[in-house]
């Protein structure tokens, strides 16, 4: 059976929001995206739809090259899955896109993530419950939880994600190999092959 590969997208904007919310879960990159290619040319979350709002949220189609994303610190994986699998998760999110005009950011969601609270909105997520729910038909993704309990960090240590970058995002480049991340040694990235995310990253000297 063929496979295919997705990716998640982890940020960190440096925005008011994003400081709450990482003070609130004591972790950093707490916003994750789903995206098909290793160009990230293809990214889908749900966040805020104006930069400088972020009161107006909703379905996303992610622009990584915008002044908003690119200075953000992020890390980058990559999960291999089956071809009826990926199939079923595009055809989640097409579902939601075709009525993203109905669908609003979950903000009351956050506070029962923090409270341990129980809330299902049907046509509000957060950026976290949109991916887990988009892979809802993805049996190694199934978290033992709620979709709306379910937090990015749930998401990057999930055992099958492997790392392939960590750093700043303008500073994220692919070549058209599906095998290696590759930078200028004179600029010391830091960067990853696709190895098992247990195995620690090394620096470009």
């Amino acid at each position: 059976m063929r496979e295919r590969t997705i990716y998640f997208l982890f940020t960190d904007t440096g925005t008011y929001l994003s400081k709450a919310i990482n003070y609130c879960t004591k972790q950093s990159l707490n916003h994750v995206s789903i995206g098909f290619d290793q160009d990230l040319k293809e990214v889908y979350s749900f966040g805020r739809k104006h930069p400088n709002n972020p009161f107006i949220g909703g379905f996303v189609k992610e622009d990584i090259t915008s002044e908003f994303l690119r200075k953000s610190q992020c890390a980058i994986y990559r999960c291999t899955i089956t071809e009826t699998e990926y199939k079923a998760i595009i055809h989640n999110i097409k579902a939601i896109e075709a009525k993203s005009s109905y669908y609003r950011y979950n903000f009351i969601g956050l506070f029962g993530v923090l409270f341990r609270v129980e809330i299902n909105r049907k046509t509000a997520f957060f950026c976290s419950q949109f991916v887990a729910t988009v892979l809802g038909d993805v049996k190694k993704f199934q978290f033992g939880k709620p979709t709306c309990f379910i937090t990015p960090t749930d998401i990057r240590k999930h055992e099958e994600l492997q790392l392939i970058y960590e750093g700043k995002l303008e500073d994220y480049q692919s070549k058209n190999s599906d095998e290696t991340i590759d930078t200028e040694p004179s600029r010391r990235k830091s960067f990853i092959y696709f190895i098992p995310k247990k195995v620690k990253q090394f620096v470009l000297k």
